[in-house]
């Protein structure tokens, strides 16, 4: 029965995840067509999205390579935006931690934004679900994203600059993160997080190797935090 169950949150996972291929077929087929332009090979580049399978750190780190910033500052930075994941582990550990450690290994490994925000909305609006429906959810929802992902990766490699600009494959970027961050946006130290990091990181446009987005970064979240802690303070002595 268990099984059965399983299989059934895994499909719906599928479902839920699904509107993420209108944007992550041009994303990824443009991250391939970058990496090529900046000197990868076509092995390279899939190794990069096999591997590091996170596409906001990749285009950081292409970027940073292609203004030839040292190892060190595009190690840093790939490492910094990627910080993320530790956060979004911690907060899906009292969900799927009971889980073999196998499935684990494998969700950690799959842990992507898509992956993230389509699961832990579910299981906060469902609690009652088993970890093995978790578990299956979660899979689910990645499934339509990571093949996908692999797959034009490759293609925007081999394609290379036989796309023409007309395209504008780069819409997919800002849209892939408007629409998962959008749900995000639930209390207002969340959106105060999100203004401060905004006027923050133009602000720092300037400063080289793309580091305003990690001070960016860390304004916002020091922000939320401290909006939250203040509103959590107040509600405390109220009376």
């Amino acid at each position: 029965m268990r099984t059965t169950t399983a299989k059934s949150a895994y499909v719906r996972g599928v479902i839920d995840g699904s509107p993420f291929i209108l944007v992550i077929i041009p994303f990824a087929t443009l991250f391939g067509l970058l990496a090529v332009e900046a000197g990868l090979s076509v092995f390279e580049t899939l190794a990069f999205s096999i591997v590091v399978i996170a596409g906001a750190a990749q285009f950081t780190a292409l970027q940073l390579m292609q203004e030839n910033a040292p190892t060190i500052v595009v190690l840093a930075s790939a490492l910094a935006v990627n910080l993320r994941m530790a956060m979004y582990s911690a907060s899906l550990t009292p969900y799927i931690g009971a889980a073999p450690i196998w499935q684990r290994a494998l969700a950690a490994y799959l842990t992507v934004d898509q992956s993230y925000i389509v699961g832990i909305a579910k299981f906060e609006k469902e609690p009652q679900m088993t970890v093995p429906e978790r578990v299956g959810y979660f899979l689910g929802a990645v499934t339509p994203v990571v093949p996908l992902w692999y797959i034009f990766t490759g293609v925007g490699a081999l394609l290379g600059a036989q796309v023409p600009d007309s395209w504008a494959l780069d819409f997919a970027i800002p849209i892939t993160f408007l629409a998962m961050i959008a749900p995000m946006f639930r209390t207002l130290p969340h959106v105060v997080a999100a203004f401060v990091a905004v006027v923050v990181s133009l602000l720092c446009a300037s400063v080289p190797y793309s580091l305003g987005i990690i001070i960016a970064g860390l304004a916002g979240m020091i922000a939320g935090a401290r909006l939250e802690k203040r509103l959590e303070t107040k509600g405390q002595t109220a009376p």
